[in-house]
Parts: C-alpha cells; sequence; structure tokens
C-alpha cells in the first residue's frame, strides 16, 4: 500500500513495486504470450509471490492470461492506456489512507480541522504523478515532461531527515 511514514516518506510496497515491474516487462517484451517464469528472471521478483500478483492483474482486468504449454501473460489494452497508479490500485487499493481510511472521510475537530485539506493534496500529487505516467511511457524510456521536470530538482534525489 502506497501510505505515508512517520519517517516523512511515502513506502511503496514490495507488492506494487513488483507488480509494476512486472506489468512494464509485459509492456516491453516482444513475446506473446509471456510466461511468469520469464518475467520473475527478467525482474528478480519471487516466482511464487509473482504468481499471486499477476492473478490479482488479471482479476482486475488489466491483464489476461492463457494456460498450457503455450500460455502466459500480456495486457489486455495498450501500455499506453494502462497508467502506473492503475497497476497500484489493482494490487493494492486506494492510492493514499490515513489511517485506513480515505483522506476525505477522516475528521478532524479545531484547530486540526484543515489538516484533511493536506492529506487530500497528498493524494492528488500522488494522482498527479502516478496516473500521468504510461507503462509504455516507461518501458519505452520515455518518461513524460513534467515527470522529468519533477526528477531535475536536485533537492528530489536527497532525503532531507538524513542530512
Amino acid at each position: 500500500m502506497t501510505r505515508i511514514r512517520f519517517d516523512g516518506g511515502v513506502h511503496i510496497s514490495a507488492k506494487a513495486d513488483y507488480a509494476v515491474r512486472a506489468a512494464i516487462q509485459l509492456a516491453s517484451s516482444s513475446e506473446f504470450p509471456v510466461t511468469s517464469e520469464s518475467i520473475a528472471t527478467a525482474q528478480q521478483i519471487p516466482a511464487k509471490f509473482l504468481e499471486a500478483i499477476l492473478s490479482q492483474l488479471r482479476q482486475s482486468g488489466l491483464v489476461k492470461s492463457r494456460r498450457g504449454a503455450h500460455g502466459g501473460y500480456w495486457l489486455s489494452r495498450p501500455a499506453a492506456e494502462i497508467s502506473v497508479a492503475d497497476v497500484i490500485r489493482a494490487v493494492e487499493g486506494p492510492m493514499a489512507l490515513v489511517r485506513g481510511e480515505r483522506p476525505e472521510q477522516v475528521e478532524y475537530h479545531g484547530s486540526a480541522e484543515p489538516l484533511m485539506e493536506v492529506w487530500i493534496a497528498v493524494r492528488a500529487a500522488l494522482r498527479g504523478v502516478l496516473s500521468n505516467v504510461s507503462l509504455a511511457d516507461i518501458a519505452t524510456g520515455k518518461v513524460p515532461r513534467h515527470i522529468k521536470k519533477l526528477t531535475n530538482n536536485p533537492e528530489a534525489w536527497v532525503a532531507p531527515w538524513f542530512d
């Protein structure tokens, strides 16, 4: 799950990371269909964990599969139409939660009331990045300009709590 941690960072789970990497592998593969073994090998993902992730991606409708000797997995629609956020939501659910709830459902009182707006802005910022990068963008190495602009800021590469 994507969540805010006390150390000030955003935590991307291994499951979400593996799911996005597997989907990118499907987007960039010239094979059709792609075996889970080849994805696991190419992306160094534990095979059993990958099987569960691919099952979730299939259940969410992002991936299709076929069994048998010539079986494997493929994206259900063009990679340009699938965002990183789509993949994360398929395996983790909502993009940002506060105490296990959607930010707009958390109640604050008194001087903390405006905090809800901060959490909603955090979710909007995550969406602004993850919803606007497709699997095709990453698979082709053509990350959108507005994302590149964010990474061009030297402060983006430094964890300030370790300075």
